[in-house]
């Protein structure tokens, strides 16, 4: 194949002008993300049942649907959620597999054979499908000085709403407010006086507000003779407050009318009260846009933010729009800063090649062939449907290393016979890459299968490593494709013919370099010459090395992924139960103060009424913008520190409830804060109770047990509040001759409210609702002051049938996989590792007995999930490699002496990752440095490049071996050949991360991560390598003795590549081997 390219140049350059073509076209297509879509699909039911506590929305409509869902394909988990503010929802959570446009019709199809069985009302507020993520990508705010909030409010839901739900990538846009409603407020002091009741009021409304469809004049059949048909109109549903006002209530026998507005204050008003966003304090108008599944967090903020564009030319006057909350900035600036350590590690490579070829047209032709094996691994994300992120960039900085070794091995081939046997270019490269065909191809085919095993995983980690995985082989398989094509034809028609024998002196500081280097060879080979023959004892040093790796291997804390500066924090407020939206708001104007107060904070949103954990009015959340990366240099202006900081002070000065900010996860579609996420379980029903005690006692052993930070120990949800119950009295009731579906209707409508009908307002239907007035639901003896109609007509107060007390209540009741469950979050203590508190938890849980479980959520069920399936991965890898050497190498043994140096890399990676975090405790900075989803993925890198640096050694020696040598001659002579290049190609990659490991700002966590782990694992497993790869050759030759298959096959190899000319290495004649090299 190579001798084919290397006379027909043009043809290798246009194979080379297709794959170029292919990646740009790629590159241009691709969408941009953070992260792999890693989340499984997720489907939410939503219902609302106003008025409904906690319990009665569990049992009359959650678990209804619940039951019904567990027939779905591919249903994973399930949680179930009511809180008392009379909202519900039950999310289905799918395996990652599963189609999620499927899972939605099946999970509607599901909803529509129970849907009748629902309460009436929950029937007429509807149940709604969503497949949204619950995280924000964005906050869109409206603010105008003419306008109010109500206003606002409603042109949001009404002109803005729908149209950014139409964009690609929108889940689900969620108003922080309502859209306007006719707002009747009943006074029930007037309707006793005129002995009505409210059902009076509801009847009246149903009656009176209705459409007329009335027909036309001269429809057909028509009689003879007639000329003319028109449409008939009649005003049936009214649509202003004063008609609504208007309303008869009772027509008395004297000709007097009760109308309703002598009972009730008639007014255009919101549809619900219950949420509201400010921004620095300020009241606004806010929508977050939630992401679909699988929308792409960049276009669809871009989208949105030129469909706002387009909106704002029809905005009314003064009123404008701003976008102070923005996830989608973090991952455009992540992908910059990849890019630029891209561009940084290739400057960096082309350094080390110029430094150790000396030749400027040596060191093009790596320098070309590079962004094409790049360009070629684009093309190939494209084509895989896979997307340009944080991963497949870092596989890309990766694998320039790699790409640059099979440019470099040919190269320095090349040269080496044209110095030594004086051949032109052409003939040289044609000899030089009928020797090392079998290297490149071998060396690839060990590199890829390294990475293979990693694209077979499930779950979350599984798409994270496939992405990876899969952009390091595509690169790694073009890299070699263009080392038997490109590379050859440009070495033969780019290189200019040396005379043999002559290598030419060079001066200055290159003469230097090579001088020192060629003294460090020597240094080299006299080292090696020491350790073969002290084999026993540098083997039990070598497995002393190795025992030490494994066990600092074993003691790095483990992680899911690094916790990055994701450029916000968010808060979240919870006031005691019970407590009114006013005091929720004041404590939010303090947190709002406290954060202004801090220099790196931005700008500070705040919600009301709403919070991921639960609504209700004493909930409450909030995002700070922190300040732009380059402004935040300075330690303790990272986002970790700024929320410690505002914890703090919420810590110190909220009298009323409590505040705590945390850093939201590295994949905001797995959960919504870092930390753990926890459900308790209780199995056999055993009651709120008991489960409440049992969470309590795990809430304070937590506590108790270092692990965590103590602060963040918490209950997630709404804790039980005192409640007001009402005991009616049913004998008095049938005496009286009360109906009790008027009771219901008076205690539903007054203290809940009632939504009757619509009516047309601009163009659009809104709801007309009714409640009594605010003042008259205030205290508990308002409600003992609602009349009913009794047998005879006349309105009796509750009183006389009824009486009320006080009692303990469930506010939110949530439901895990059908079992009653509460929830619990936690951060471990600074220094421990998720892995670690995480076992905590489950030995803790276990403890407790019978009846209870536990069961991980978010972010911490797929790290319990992925902890598992990590030595396996790192077993196959293995695995793979030892396979496909013995292919090659078709022997048995041989491969022995290349896995061998798998544990000096995992030396280096665990010393590095060890040593930096101590580094980093030394300077008062918290050691973040873990066994992650990164470094497994470095150190599989470190893994198949150590592997290949034996390769080269090995290959080599089995060939001297073949002709005559002693192993141990064959060793040391190899070492000698391959010293050079090896330490070229390992320090051209070694440099390549080095941008990666001092890397600062956005995405930088990741960086220094992946860089570190790279950095050490590759620095010091070269170093032992170099040293220890002969020994291991010549322990493998001495203890399985080569059988004549193997003989035969090695004799044949040795032949067909020419042997590498090795009868001109004299060993002792130093002189010679330096003019050669």
């Amino acid at each position: 194949m190579a001798k084919f390219f290397i006379d027909r140049p043009i043809f290798a350059w246009v194979i080379a002008i297709f794959i170029i073509a292919a990646g740009i076209i790629g590159i241009r297509s691709l969408p941009i993300s953070q992260y792999p879509s890693v989340a499984a699909p997720t489907i939410t039911l939503t219902a609302t049942y106003p008025g409904a506590s906690a319990q009665v929305m569990e049992d009359s409509v959650l678990a209804v649907i619940e039951r019904n869902m567990y027939g779905v394909d591919g249903l994973d988990y399930m949680t179930t959620s009511a809180d008392s503010s009379g909202s519900g929802s039950v999310s289905i959570t799918f395996t990652p597999e599963t189609d999620e446009d499927l899972a939605q019709v099946d999970v509607q199809n599901k909803l529509s054979e129970v849907l009748n069985n629902l309460p009436a009302t929950v029937q007429q507020y509807g149940v709604t499908v969503s497949k949204a993520r619950d995280n924000f990508l964005m906050i869109v705010m409206l603010s105008s000085d003419v306008h109010s909030i109500e206003e606002m409010n409603d042109y949001a839901q009404r002109n803005i709403v729908p149209e950014l739900q139409r964009i690609d990538g929108v889940g689900k846009v969620q108003l922080f407010g309502a859209q306007r409603a006719m707002r009747i407020w009943v006074d029930p002091k007037k309707l006793q006086n005129y002995n009505l009741s409210f059902s009076t009021v509801t009847n009246a409304l149903s009656a009176q507000n209705v459409q007329i469809s009335a027909g036309s004049i001269g429809s057909l059949p028509a009689a003879q003779g007639q000329t003319i048909s028109a449409t008939v109109t009649a005003q049936g549903q009214l649509s202003t407050a004063e008609e609504f006002g208007n309303i008869i209530l009772v027509s008395n026998t004297d000709g007097s009318n009760v109308y309703l507005k002598d009972v009730a204050k008639v007014s255009l008003g919101m549809e619900d009260y219950s949420a509201s966003i400010r921004l620095n304090g300020v009241n606004t108008t806010g929508m977050a846009v939630m992401l679909s599944n699988s929308g792409n967090a960049l276009a669809t903020a871009t989208a949105v933010q030129e469909k706002m564009a387009t909106l704002k030319k029809y905005f009314p006057q003064g009123m404008s729009w701003k976008n102070p909350y923005n996830t989608s900035k973090f991952v455009d600036l992540s992908i910059q800063k990849v890019i630029h350590t891209l561009l940084e590690a290739i400057a960096l490579v082309f350094l080390v090649m110029f430094l150790f070829l000396q030749n400027i047209r040596y060191t093009l032709i790596p320098t070309i062939v590079v962004p094409i094996s790049l360009l070629g691994g684009f093309a190939f994300i494209s084509y895989m449907g896979m997307s340009i992120n944080v991963l497949t960039m870092f596989a890309m900085v990766l694998v320039i290393g790699i790409v640059v070794d099979d440019a470099i091995v040919v190269v320095e081939n090349v040269e080496r016979i044209m110095a030594t046997e004086g051949l032109p270019p052409k003939e040289a490269t044609k000899k030089a890459m009928g020797q090392i065909s079998g290297a490149v191809i071998g060396i690839t085919a060990v590199l890829i299968s390294v990475f293979v095993p990693l694209a077979m995983f499930s779950g979350a980690t599984g798409n994270i490593y496939k992405q990876f995985a899969l952009t390091m082989a595509a690169s790694i398989a073009f890299s070699a494709f263009l080392a038997l094509t490109l590379t050859p034809a440009l070495c033969a028609t780019m290189l200019k013919p040396i005379p043999k024998g002559h290598h030419e002196e060079k001066k200055g500081f290159f003469g230097w370099f090579n001088k020192k280097f060629t003294a460090w060879t020597h240094g080299y080979e006299g080292w090696v010459a020491k350790v073969l023959r002290k084999t026993f004892r540098m083997m039990i040093v070598y497995i002393g090395l190795a025992v030490v790796g494994v066990f600092l291997f074993m003691r790095l804390p483990t992680a899911f992924l690094p916790t990055e500066d994701q450029g916000f924090i968010m808060v979240s407020v919870q006031l005691p139960a019970g407590a009114t939206k006013e005091r929720t708001d004041a404590t939010l104007a303090q947190v709002t103060q406290l954060a202004k107060s801090i220099p790196e904070i931005e700008n500070i949103i705040t919600v009301s009424g709403f919070s991921f954990s639960g609504s209700g009015q004493n909930m409450a959340m909030g995002f700070a913008m922190l300040k732009d990366w380059n402004e935040r240099k300075t330690p303790g202006s990272d986002a970790e520190s700024v929320a410690g900081k505002l914890t703090g002070m919420m810590m110190g000065t909220l009298k009323d409830g409590f505040g705590i900010a945390v850093t939201p996860p590295p994949i905001m579609e797995l959960g919504n804060g870092s930390g753990l996420t926890i459900n308790l379980q209780d199995r056999n029903n055993t009651g709120h109770a008991a489960l409440l005690a049992k969470r309590n006692e795990l809430i304070q052993k937590m506590r108790a047990s270092g692990l965590f930070d103590p602060s963040t120990v918490r209950a997630s949800g709404l804790e039980d509040a005192p409640q007001l119950k009402i005991d009616i009295n049913r004998a008095a009731a049938a005496a009286q001759g009360i109906s009790f579906s008027d009771i219901r209707t008076a205690l539903a409508t007054s203290l809940g409210s009632s939504y009757v009908n619509d009516f047309p307002n601009q163009g659009r239907l809104q709801r007309v609702m009714v409640q009594a007035d605010a003042n008259s639901r205030m205290q508990p003896a308002d409600i003992l002051n609602l009349t009913v109609p009794n047998s005879s007509g006349v309105a009796v107060p509750l009183s006389t049938i009824a009486t009320v007390s006080w009692e303990n209540g469930m506010e939110q009741s949530v439901r895990f996989n059908g079992y009653p469950a509460m929830g619990l979050s936690a951060s471990p203590a600074t220094g421990v590792s998720t892995g670690q508190a995480m076992a905590a938890v489950q030995k803790m849980v276990d403890e407790m007995g019978s009846g209870y479980s536990l069961e991980w959520g978010g972010q911490s069920r797929e790290e319990a999930k992925g902890g598992s399936q990590t030595l396996i991965l790192y077993a196959l890898s293995i695995a793979a490699v030892f396979l496909v050497l013995a292919a090659l190498y078709e022997s048995w043994s041989i491969p022995l002496a290349v896995i061998l140096v798998i544990p000096l890399g995992l030396i280096g990676a665990a010393l590095g990752v060890t040593g930096r975090n101590l580094f980093e405790g030394l300077l008062g900075k918290v050691p973040s440095f873990t066994n992650d989803i990164y470094f497994q993925v470095g150190f599989i890198t470190v893994m198949g490049l150590s592997a290949k640096n034996a390769i080269l050694i090995i290959e080599f020696a089995k060939d001297l071996q073949a002709q005559g040598k002693s192993a141990l001659q064959a060793a040391l002579a190899a070492a000698h050949l391959r010293f050079r290049p090896i330490i070229m190609t390992s320090f051209a990659f070694i440099l390549g991360v080095v941008p990666l490991y001092i890397a600062s700002g956005a995405s930088s966590a990741s960086q220094r991560a992946i860089g570190t782990t790279v950095f050490w694992g590759m620095l010091i497993g070269t170093i032992l390598s170099v040293f220890l790869v002969p020994l291991f050759y010549v322990i493998v030759r001495k203890l399985f003795k080569e059988t004549a298959h193997e003989h035969e096959m090695a004799a044949k190899h040795a032949a067909e590549s020419g042997a590498m000319m090795i009868e001109d290495i004299p060993f002792e004649d130093e002189e010679d081997s330096d003019k050669k090299h």
